[in-house]
């Protein structure tokens, strides 16, 4: 299948709303073309159903559905890249209430931290997102885990999934009222 027409099927899938696709978080058009995006796809079953194994491993699939529940409470999810090259799967700009600077939420979706050098790698990539991004909050989103690491900058929350996805997840484990009364809820 030649590149231009992965593109176009891509694109016809966005479209019609089962695929969404994430840029990279900058304020560069240059960097931002020049990133790949990321896919995130609406229906977790369709992407079980017709993909192979290699793309349907369980930390996929979570970040697919930690994915779509953030996209409830915003439409602007970026990926961030740190400067020494780290990734970081989401950062949500939040809603606020007219007048309020937008918070950016980095959000690291890993099934599980038992392994000290997946842990490592986690906390790594999302402290140096919490520094670059100047707040003193994030989330790891795993299946189990539900504790706080204190970090230089702040604190990462991790938090299991059926926490996350319950209401507003991302909104209420911060614990603000980032939409306002007139937004709904917080």
């Amino acid at each position: 299948m030649r590149k231009s027409s992965l593109v176009d099927w891509c694109a016809a899938f966005e479209d019609v709303g089962l695929l969404f696709s994430v840029n990279i978080f900058s304020s560069s058009p240059t960097r931002i073309s020049v990133n790949p995006r990321k896919a995130y796809f609406v229906d977790h079953a369709l992407v079980t159903s017709i993909s192979s194994g290699i793309l349907t491993n369980r930390d996929s699939l979570l970040e697919n559905l930690v994915f779509t529940a953030l996209r409830r409470v915003t439409p602007e999810i970026f990926y961030h890249k740190t400067k020494t090259g780290r990734e970081v799967d989401l950062a949500a700009l939040l809603p606020t209430a007219p007048g309020q600077e937008r918070a950016v939420m980095p959000i690291q979706v890993c099934v599980s931290l038992a392994d000290p050098r997946v842990r490592q790698s986690e906390v790594r990539s999302l402290s140096e997102a919490m520094v670059e991004l100047t707040v003193a909050e994030g989330i790891i989103v795993t299946w189990r885990t539900d504790k706080t690491i204190p970090v230089d900058f702040g604190t990462i929350q991790v938090v299991p999934a059926w926490r996350f996805l319950l209401g507003d997840g991302a909104v209420k484990l911060l614990g603000r009222d980032l939409v306002g009364e007139a937004g709904g809820t917080a």
